[in-house]
Protein backbone atom coordinates (compact mmCIF):
# COMPACT_ATOMS: atom_id res chain seq x y z
CA UNK A 1 0.00 0.00 0.00
CA UNK A 2 2.90 2.69 0.67
CA UNK A 3 4.32 1.65 -2.19
CA UNK A 4 1.36 2.35 -4.76
CA UNK A 5 1.26 5.35 -2.35
CA UNK A 6 4.80 7.08 -3.28
CA UNK A 7 4.30 5.24 -6.65
CA UNK A 8 0.80 7.92 -6.68
CA UNK A 9 2.56 10.70 -5.34
CA UNK A 10 5.86 10.44 -7.76
CA UNK A 11 3.25 10.10 -10.80
CA UNK A 12 1.21 13.07 -9.18
CA UNK A 13 4.53 15.27 -8.82
CA UNK A 14 6.20 14.58 -12.89
CA UNK A 15 2.23 15.23 -13.84
CA UNK A 16 2.42 18.69 -12.27
CA UNK A 17 6.27 19.28 -12.51
CA UNK A 18 5.76 19.13 -16.51
CA UNK A 19 2.23 21.15 -16.20
CA UNK A 20 4.24 23.73 -14.60
CA UNK A 21 6.72 23.38 -17.31
CA UNK A 22 4.52 24.13 -20.23
CA UNK A 23 2.85 27.16 -18.34
CA UNK A 24 6.14 28.88 -17.59
CA UNK A 25 6.95 28.05 -21.52
CA UNK A 26 3.30 29.78 -22.49
CA UNK A 27 4.18 33.24 -23.98
CA UNK A 28 0.98 34.54 -21.87
CA UNK A 29 2.11 33.43 -18.47
CA UNK A 30 3.60 36.48 -17.37
CA UNK A 31 0.87 38.35 -17.81
CA UNK A 32 -1.16 35.89 -15.77
CA UNK A 33 1.82 36.33 -12.81
CA UNK A 34 0.79 39.45 -13.40
CA UNK A 35 -2.29 39.80 -12.94
CA UNK A 36 -2.56 37.67 -9.96
CA UNK A 37 0.04 40.72 -8.30
CA UNK A 38 -2.39 42.98 -9.51
CA UNK A 39 -5.19 41.91 -7.63
CA UNK A 40 -3.15 41.01 -4.22
CA UNK A 41 -1.83 44.35 -4.30
CA UNK A 42 -5.83 45.29 -4.36
CA UNK A 43 -6.47 43.87 -1.59
CA UNK A 44 -4.32 44.40 0.08
CA UNK A 45 -4.16 48.18 -0.25
CA UNK A 46 -7.89 48.35 0.73
CA UNK A 47 -8.80 45.56 3.35
CA UNK A 48 -8.88 47.26 6.30
CA UNK A 49 -6.58 44.85 8.35
CA UNK A 50 -3.58 45.11 5.79
CA UNK A 51 -4.12 48.18 3.95
CA UNK A 52 -1.74 49.81 6.84
CA UNK A 53 0.70 46.90 6.53
CA UNK A 54 0.90 47.15 2.67
CA UNK A 55 1.78 50.29 2.53
CA UNK A 56 4.08 50.39 5.52
CA UNK A 57 6.14 47.55 3.96
CA UNK A 58 6.19 49.41 0.51
CA UNK A 59 7.58 52.47 2.48
CA UNK A 60 10.87 50.24 4.38
CA UNK A 61 13.93 52.26 4.84
CA UNK A 62 16.53 50.25 3.12
CA UNK A 63 18.99 52.78 2.88
CA UNK A 64 22.41 52.40 4.94
CA UNK A 65 23.58 54.41 7.46
CA UNK A 66 26.99 54.12 7.90
CA UNK A 67 29.36 56.38 10.17
CA UNK A 68 32.93 57.71 10.84
CA UNK A 69 33.87 59.59 13.20
CA UNK A 70 32.15 62.66 12.67
CA UNK A 71 30.89 61.69 8.75
CA UNK A 72 27.61 59.81 8.78
CA UNK A 73 27.12 58.49 5.02
CA UNK A 74 24.05 57.28 3.52
CA UNK A 75 23.98 54.64 0.46
CA UNK A 76 21.82 54.97 -1.51
CA UNK A 77 19.83 57.98 -0.13
CA UNK A 78 16.47 58.22 0.96
CA UNK A 79 15.82 54.26 -0.60
CA UNK A 80 12.83 52.57 0.21
CA UNK A 81 11.50 49.65 -0.91
CA UNK A 82 8.84 50.67 -3.14
CA UNK A 83 12.25 53.40 -4.76
CA UNK A 84 14.07 49.91 -4.86
CA UNK A 85 11.85 48.27 -7.41
CA UNK A 86 10.87 51.40 -9.26
CA UNK A 87 14.29 52.95 -9.66
CA UNK A 88 16.16 49.24 -9.00
CA UNK A 89 15.11 46.65 -10.46
CA UNK A 90 13.35 48.24 -12.95
CA UNK A 91 16.62 49.11 -14.10
CA UNK A 92 16.93 45.54 -15.01
CA UNK A 93 13.52 45.60 -17.22
CA UNK A 94 14.58 48.17 -19.01
CA UNK A 95 17.78 46.98 -19.96
CA UNK A 96 16.23 43.73 -21.16
CA UNK A 97 14.27 46.26 -23.16
CA UNK A 98 17.43 47.63 -24.47
CA UNK A 99 18.49 44.59 -25.31
CA UNK A 100 15.50 43.43 -27.68
CA UNK A 101 15.42 47.08 -29.32
CA UNK A 102 19.26 46.87 -30.26
CA UNK A 103 18.57 42.74 -31.58
CA UNK A 104 15.71 44.21 -33.63
CA UNK A 105 17.68 46.86 -34.69
CA UNK A 106 20.72 44.79 -35.89
CA UNK A 107 19.26 42.00 -37.09
CA UNK A 108 15.21 42.32 -36.67
CA UNK A 109 12.15 43.91 -37.83
CA UNK A 110 13.87 47.15 -37.13
CA UNK A 111 16.79 46.47 -39.16
CA UNK A 112 15.64 47.83 -42.70
CA UNK A 113 13.76 51.08 -43.26
CA UNK A 114 11.43 48.64 -45.48
CA UNK A 115 10.71 46.69 -42.36
CA UNK A 116 10.59 49.21 -39.94
CA UNK A 117 8.34 51.73 -41.70
CA UNK A 118 5.19 50.59 -40.81
CA UNK A 119 5.50 49.74 -37.07
CA UNK A 120 7.52 52.79 -36.00
CA UNK A 121 5.12 54.53 -38.17
CA UNK A 122 2.33 53.29 -36.02
CA UNK A 123 4.05 53.50 -32.63
CA UNK A 124 4.63 57.31 -33.42
CA UNK A 125 0.65 57.37 -34.10
CA UNK A 126 -0.15 55.27 -30.84
CA UNK A 127 2.17 57.62 -29.02
CA UNK A 128 1.05 60.80 -29.98
CA UNK A 129 -2.49 60.66 -29.84
CA UNK A 130 -2.50 59.65 -26.82
CA UNK A 131 -0.74 62.46 -25.47
CA UNK A 132 -2.95 64.56 -27.31
CA UNK A 133 -6.46 63.47 -25.85
CA UNK A 134 -4.82 63.32 -22.32
CA UNK A 135 -3.70 67.10 -22.80
CA UNK A 136 -6.67 68.05 -23.76
CA UNK A 137 -8.32 66.87 -20.70
CA UNK A 138 -5.82 68.14 -18.44
CA UNK A 139 -4.14 71.00 -19.62
CA UNK A 140 -3.72 74.17 -17.82
CA UNK A 141 -3.96 71.96 -14.69
CA UNK A 142 -1.45 70.23 -11.95
CA UNK A 143 -2.18 66.95 -13.48
CA UNK A 144 -1.04 68.36 -17.11
CA UNK A 145 2.37 66.19 -16.71
CA UNK A 146 1.43 63.26 -17.12
CA UNK A 147 0.76 63.30 -21.07
CA UNK A 148 3.52 60.22 -21.28
CA UNK A 149 1.22 57.95 -19.07
CA UNK A 150 -1.12 56.61 -22.08
CA UNK A 151 1.04 56.56 -24.89
CA UNK A 152 2.80 53.02 -23.86
CA UNK A 153 1.99 49.70 -25.24
CA UNK A 154 3.14 46.40 -22.79
CA UNK A 155 4.67 44.02 -24.81
CA UNK A 156 4.20 41.30 -22.67
CA UNK A 157 0.64 42.03 -22.26
CA UNK A 158 -0.39 42.56 -25.97
CA UNK A 159 2.19 39.72 -27.25
CA UNK A 160 0.58 37.12 -25.22
CA UNK A 161 -2.94 38.05 -26.24
CA UNK A 162 -2.30 37.37 -29.52
CA UNK A 163 -0.27 33.77 -28.57
CA UNK A 164 -4.10 32.81 -27.33
CA UNK A 165 -5.61 32.71 -30.49
CA UNK A 166 -3.00 30.54 -31.22
CA UNK A 167 -2.56 29.79 -35.18
CA UNK A 168 -5.59 31.74 -36.26
CA UNK A 169 -3.27 35.13 -35.98
CA UNK A 170 -0.97 35.17 -38.96
CA UNK A 171 2.72 35.13 -38.46
CA UNK A 172 2.98 39.29 -40.32
CA UNK A 173 0.25 40.46 -37.49
CA UNK A 174 2.32 39.18 -34.67
CA UNK A 175 5.60 40.72 -36.25
CA UNK A 176 4.42 43.92 -36.42
CA UNK A 177 2.64 43.88 -33.45
CA UNK A 178 6.14 43.00 -31.65
CA UNK A 179 7.91 45.08 -33.91
CA UNK A 180 5.28 48.05 -32.61
CA UNK A 181 5.62 47.51 -28.65
CA UNK A 182 9.49 47.64 -29.26
CA UNK A 183 9.50 50.29 -31.06
CA UNK A 184 7.09 52.12 -28.76
CA UNK A 185 9.17 50.77 -25.81
CA UNK A 186 12.12 53.18 -27.44
CA UNK A 187 9.71 55.95 -28.00
CA UNK A 188 8.93 55.93 -24.25
CA UNK A 189 12.60 56.05 -23.09
CA UNK A 190 13.29 58.76 -25.27
CA UNK A 191 10.27 60.56 -23.07
CA UNK A 192 11.31 59.44 -19.92
CA UNK A 193 15.27 60.76 -20.32
CA UNK A 194 14.07 64.17 -22.02
CA UNK A 195 10.70 65.01 -20.15
CA UNK A 196 10.79 63.34 -16.54
CA UNK A 197 14.20 64.08 -15.69
CA UNK A 198 15.09 66.87 -13.44
CA UNK A 199 17.61 68.89 -11.15
CA UNK A 200 20.39 68.03 -13.32
CA UNK A 201 23.96 67.46 -11.91
CA UNK A 202 26.89 68.07 -14.16
CA UNK A 203 29.30 66.28 -11.87
CA UNK A 204 27.59 63.01 -11.79
CA UNK A 205 26.95 63.58 -15.81
CA UNK A 206 30.57 63.45 -16.51
CA UNK A 207 30.67 60.18 -14.47
CA UNK A 208 27.83 58.50 -16.61
CA UNK A 209 29.87 59.85 -19.79
CA UNK A 210 32.76 58.19 -18.77
CA UNK A 211 30.79 54.70 -17.62
CA UNK A 212 29.64 54.84 -21.33
CA UNK A 213 32.96 55.36 -22.73
CA UNK A 214 34.45 52.76 -20.70
CA UNK A 215 31.65 49.90 -22.12
CA UNK A 216 31.83 51.86 -25.71
CA UNK A 217 35.46 51.26 -25.98
CA UNK A 218 35.58 47.42 -24.54
CA UNK A 219 33.34 46.81 -26.79
CA UNK A 220 35.32 48.03 -29.93
CA UNK A 221 38.16 46.40 -28.19
CA UNK A 222 36.35 42.62 -28.42
CA UNK A 223 35.64 42.54 -24.80
CA UNK A 224 33.13 39.88 -24.37
CA UNK A 225 33.06 38.99 -20.73
CA UNK A 226 29.40 39.93 -19.46
CA UNK A 227 30.19 40.26 -16.41
CA UNK A 228 32.44 43.40 -17.47
CA UNK A 229 29.48 45.24 -18.82
CA UNK A 230 27.28 44.26 -15.88
CA UNK A 231 29.73 45.77 -13.14
CA UNK A 232 30.09 49.22 -15.33
CA UNK A 233 26.35 49.65 -15.18
CA UNK A 234 26.20 49.28 -11.96
CA UNK A 235 28.67 51.82 -11.14
CA UNK A 236 26.52 53.99 -14.44
CA UNK A 237 23.27 53.11 -12.26
CA UNK A 238 24.50 55.10 -9.51
CA UNK A 239 26.05 57.82 -11.52
CA UNK A 240 22.67 58.24 -13.06
CA UNK A 241 20.62 57.50 -9.88
CA UNK A 242 22.27 60.79 -8.62
CA UNK A 243 22.58 62.81 -11.72
CA UNK A 244 18.83 63.80 -12.38
CA UNK A 245 18.13 61.49 -15.58
CA UNK A 246 16.12 58.46 -14.57
CA UNK A 247 18.35 56.02 -13.29
CA UNK A 248 16.08 53.18 -15.58
CA UNK A 249 18.09 55.14 -18.52
CA UNK A 250 21.53 53.90 -17.04
CA UNK A 251 20.06 50.00 -17.99
CA UNK A 252 19.25 51.03 -21.61
CA UNK A 253 22.67 52.28 -22.24
CA UNK A 254 24.59 49.64 -21.00
CA UNK A 255 22.07 47.34 -23.16
CA UNK A 256 23.18 49.38 -26.21
CA UNK A 257 26.67 48.71 -25.11
CA UNK A 258 26.72 45.28 -24.92
CA UNK A 259 28.25 43.52 -27.76
CA UNK A 260 26.05 41.76 -30.30
CA UNK A 261 28.82 39.48 -32.61
CA UNK A 262 30.79 37.11 -31.76
CA UNK A 263 34.80 37.56 -31.18
CA UNK A 264 35.87 35.19 -33.88
CA UNK A 265 32.59 34.37 -35.92
CA UNK A 266 30.03 31.29 -35.30
CA UNK A 267 31.70 29.40 -38.31
CA UNK A 268 34.71 29.34 -36.05
CA UNK A 269 33.22 28.06 -33.52
CA UNK A 270 31.16 25.53 -35.25
CA UNK A 271 34.46 24.20 -37.21
CA UNK A 272 35.64 23.48 -33.49
CA UNK A 273 32.64 21.79 -32.22
CA UNK A 274 32.47 20.00 -35.90
CA UNK A 275 36.22 18.73 -35.43
CA UNK A 276 35.91 17.69 -31.61
CA UNK A 277 32.50 15.76 -32.33
CA UNK A 278 34.19 13.80 -34.75
CA UNK A 279 37.00 12.56 -32.55
CA UNK A 280 34.49 10.46 -30.64
CA UNK A 281 34.30 6.91 -31.95
CA UNK A 282 31.45 5.71 -32.98
CA UNK A 283 28.69 3.78 -30.88
CA UNK A 284 27.46 0.48 -31.61
CA UNK A 285 23.53 0.25 -31.46
CA UNK A 286 24.23 -2.06 -28.62
CA UNK A 287 25.83 0.20 -26.70
CA UNK A 288 23.88 3.40 -26.49
CA UNK A 289 22.19 2.24 -22.84
CA UNK A 290 25.46 1.29 -21.49
CA UNK A 291 27.38 4.22 -19.45
CA UNK A 292 31.14 4.53 -21.32
CA UNK A 293 34.00 5.76 -19.14
CA UNK A 294 35.45 8.75 -20.38
CA UNK A 295 39.24 9.39 -21.13
CA UNK A 296 40.95 12.18 -19.90
CA UNK A 297 41.55 13.80 -23.38
CA UNK A 298 37.51 12.96 -24.21
CA UNK A 299 36.81 14.84 -21.11
CA UNK A 300 39.03 17.67 -22.04
CA UNK A 301 37.19 17.54 -25.65
CA UNK A 302 33.69 17.38 -24.63
CA UNK A 303 34.29 21.08 -22.27
CA UNK A 304 35.99 22.11 -25.34
CA UNK A 305 32.64 21.96 -27.27
CA UNK A 306 30.92 23.10 -24.52
CA UNK A 307 33.05 26.25 -24.63
CA UNK A 308 33.00 26.75 -28.39
CA UNK A 309 28.77 26.16 -27.84
CA UNK A 310 28.63 29.07 -25.10
CA UNK A 311 31.18 31.18 -27.41
CA UNK A 312 28.56 30.87 -29.97
CA UNK A 313 25.77 32.96 -28.21
CA UNK A 314 26.99 36.76 -28.35
CA UNK A 315 26.60 38.53 -24.97
CA UNK A 316 23.49 39.73 -26.18
CA UNK A 317 21.05 36.97 -26.68
CA UNK A 318 22.75 35.26 -23.84
CA UNK A 319 22.52 37.67 -21.33
CA UNK A 320 18.31 38.62 -23.16
CA UNK A 321 17.44 35.25 -22.77
CA UNK A 322 19.15 34.70 -19.27
CA UNK A 323 16.80 37.53 -17.90
CA UNK A 324 13.74 36.60 -19.50
CA UNK A 325 12.68 34.25 -16.80
CA UNK A 326 13.65 36.61 -14.40
CA UNK A 327 11.55 39.84 -15.78
CA UNK A 328 8.38 37.96 -16.57
CA UNK A 329 8.21 36.21 -13.26
CA UNK A 330 9.41 38.11 -10.77
CA UNK A 331 10.93 41.56 -11.51
CA UNK A 332 7.21 42.62 -13.59
CA UNK A 333 4.90 41.28 -11.07
CA UNK A 334 6.95 42.80 -8.00
CA UNK A 335 6.61 46.56 -9.79
CA UNK A 336 2.93 45.30 -10.22
CA UNK A 337 2.54 44.24 -6.57
CA UNK A 338 4.41 47.73 -5.48
CA UNK A 339 2.54 49.71 -7.63
CA UNK A 340 -1.10 48.41 -8.07
CA UNK A 341 -2.32 49.04 -4.71
CA UNK A 342 -4.88 52.08 -5.27
CA UNK A 343 -6.32 52.92 -1.90
CA UNK A 344 -9.72 53.28 -3.46
CA UNK A 345 -11.50 54.69 0.15
CA UNK A 346 -10.87 58.26 -1.31
CA UNK A 347 -12.22 57.47 -4.46
CA UNK A 348 -15.54 56.78 -6.04
CA UNK A 349 -16.53 54.96 -9.56
CA UNK A 350 -17.08 58.50 -10.87
CA UNK A 351 -13.25 58.57 -10.66
CA UNK A 352 -13.06 57.35 -14.18
CA UNK A 353 -15.40 59.76 -15.69
CA UNK A 354 -13.74 62.68 -14.80
CA UNK A 355 -9.83 64.50 -14.29
CA UNK A 356 -6.80 62.08 -14.67
CA UNK A 357 -8.43 58.70 -14.57
CA UNK A 358 -11.10 59.26 -17.78
CA UNK A 359 -8.19 61.06 -19.62
CA UNK A 360 -5.48 57.87 -19.17
CA UNK A 361 -8.65 55.53 -19.88
CA UNK A 362 -9.48 57.43 -22.80
CA UNK A 363 -5.73 57.87 -23.81
CA UNK A 364 -5.52 54.24 -23.93
CA UNK A 365 -8.37 52.69 -25.26
CA UNK A 366 -9.53 55.53 -27.95
CA UNK A 367 -6.12 57.44 -28.44
CA UNK A 368 -3.97 54.54 -28.65
CA UNK A 369 -6.11 52.40 -31.60
CA UNK A 370 -6.85 55.79 -33.53
CA UNK A 371 -3.29 56.78 -33.79
CA UNK A 372 -1.80 53.72 -34.59
CA UNK A 373 -4.55 52.80 -36.83
CA UNK A 374 -4.49 56.02 -38.26
CA UNK A 375 -1.06 56.65 -38.97
CA UNK A 376 -0.52 52.86 -40.32
CA UNK A 377 -3.60 53.77 -43.04
CA UNK A 378 -2.11 57.06 -44.19
CA UNK A 379 1.20 54.92 -44.50
CA UNK A 380 -0.54 51.96 -46.85
CA UNK A 381 -2.72 53.98 -48.63
CA UNK A 382 0.49 56.11 -49.82
CA UNK A 383 1.84 53.47 -50.92
CA UNK A 384 4.79 53.73 -48.53
CA UNK A 385 4.09 50.30 -47.24
CA UNK A 386 1.97 47.18 -47.28
CA UNK A 387 -0.71 45.95 -45.14
CA UNK A 388 1.07 42.76 -43.04
CA UNK A 389 0.23 39.86 -45.54
CA UNK A 390 -2.28 37.55 -45.17
CA UNK A 391 -4.36 39.47 -43.02
CA UNK A 392 -7.20 42.12 -43.43
CA UNK A 393 -8.22 45.69 -42.46
CA UNK A 394 -11.23 44.78 -39.68
CA UNK A 395 -8.07 42.50 -38.58
CA UNK A 396 -5.62 44.58 -38.51
CA UNK A 397 -7.59 46.96 -36.83
CA UNK A 398 -8.34 44.39 -33.94
CA UNK A 399 -4.57 44.31 -33.42
CA UNK A 400 -4.77 48.04 -32.87
CA UNK A 401 -6.98 47.82 -30.23
CA UNK A 402 -4.60 45.34 -28.35
CA UNK A 403 -2.20 48.28 -28.56
CA UNK A 404 -4.40 49.82 -25.79
CA UNK A 405 -3.05 47.64 -22.96
CA UNK A 406 -0.25 49.86 -21.03
CA UNK A 407 0.13 48.51 -17.86
CA UNK A 408 4.26 48.63 -17.28
CA UNK A 409 5.60 51.27 -18.65
CA UNK A 410 2.42 53.45 -18.36
CA UNK A 411 2.34 52.62 -14.40
CA UNK A 412 5.71 53.61 -14.33
CA UNK A 413 5.59 56.98 -15.99
CA UNK A 414 2.74 57.80 -13.35
CA UNK A 415 5.20 57.51 -11.10
CA UNK A 416 7.23 59.76 -12.39
CA UNK A 417 4.41 62.35 -13.58
CA UNK A 418 3.41 62.77 -10.07
CA UNK A 419 6.00 61.75 -7.20
CA UNK A 420 6.87 64.62 -4.89
CA UNK A 421 3.81 66.61 -5.23
CA UNK A 422 2.45 65.77 -1.72
CA UNK A 423 -0.89 65.20 -1.17
CA UNK A 424 -2.31 66.49 -4.19
CA UNK A 425 0.35 64.21 -5.87
CA UNK A 426 -0.87 60.76 -4.67
CA UNK A 427 -4.13 61.71 -5.40
CA UNK A 428 -3.70 62.32 -8.75
CA UNK A 429 -1.12 59.30 -9.03
CA UNK A 430 -4.56 56.99 -7.65
CA UNK A 431 -6.25 58.09 -10.52
CA UNK A 432 -3.82 57.75 -12.78
CA UNK A 433 -3.01 54.07 -11.57
CA UNK A 434 -7.09 53.55 -12.02
CA UNK A 435 -7.41 54.54 -15.28
CA UNK A 436 -4.38 52.69 -16.52
CA UNK A 437 -5.70 49.22 -15.00
CA UNK A 438 -9.28 49.91 -16.63
CA UNK A 439 -8.59 50.97 -19.93
CA UNK A 440 -5.57 48.20 -19.97
CA UNK A 441 -8.48 45.87 -19.12
CA UNK A 442 -10.79 47.14 -21.37
CA UNK A 443 -8.52 47.34 -24.46
CA UNK A 444 -7.63 43.54 -23.84
CA UNK A 445 -11.12 42.43 -22.95
CA UNK A 446 -12.00 44.51 -26.45
CA UNK A 447 -9.02 43.50 -28.83
CA UNK A 448 -9.87 39.37 -27.37
CA UNK A 449 -13.72 39.99 -28.61
CA UNK A 450 -12.80 41.76 -31.91
CA UNK A 451 -9.71 39.54 -33.27
CA UNK A 452 -12.27 36.20 -32.13
CA UNK A 453 -14.68 38.04 -34.65
CA UNK A 454 -12.32 39.43 -37.17
CA UNK A 455 -9.92 36.46 -37.87
CA UNK A 456 -10.11 33.13 -39.30
CA UNK A 457 -11.32 30.22 -38.00
CA UNK A 458 -8.19 28.26 -39.50
CA UNK A 459 -5.34 29.75 -41.42
CA UNK A 460 -5.06 27.95 -45.00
Amino acid sequence: MRLFSMYSWNRERHVLSAYSYKFLGAPWAGGVVLLVCVAIAMLLANLPLTAEIYHNLLHTNLSLNISYGDHNFVFPKEMTLEKAINDGLMVIFFFTVGLEIKREILFGQLSSPKKAILPVVAALGGMLAPALIFSIFNIGTPAQNGWGIPTATDIAFAVGILSMLGRRVPISLKVFLTALAIADDLGAIIVIALFYSSDIHVSYIILSALCVMAMVIANTLKVRAKSFYVCVGLVLWYTMLNSGIHATIAGVITAFCVPASLKKGTGHYLERIRENVGKFPVIDIDDRHNTIVLTHDQIHTLKSIESAADKMISPLQDLEDNLHGLINFFIIPLFAFANAGIDMSQMSFGSLFSGVGLAVMLGLVLGKFLGVFSFSWLAIKLNIVKLPAHTTWKAFASVCVVCGIGFTVSMFIADLSYAGLGADGAALLAQAKLGVLVGSVVSALLGCFLLGRTLPKELK
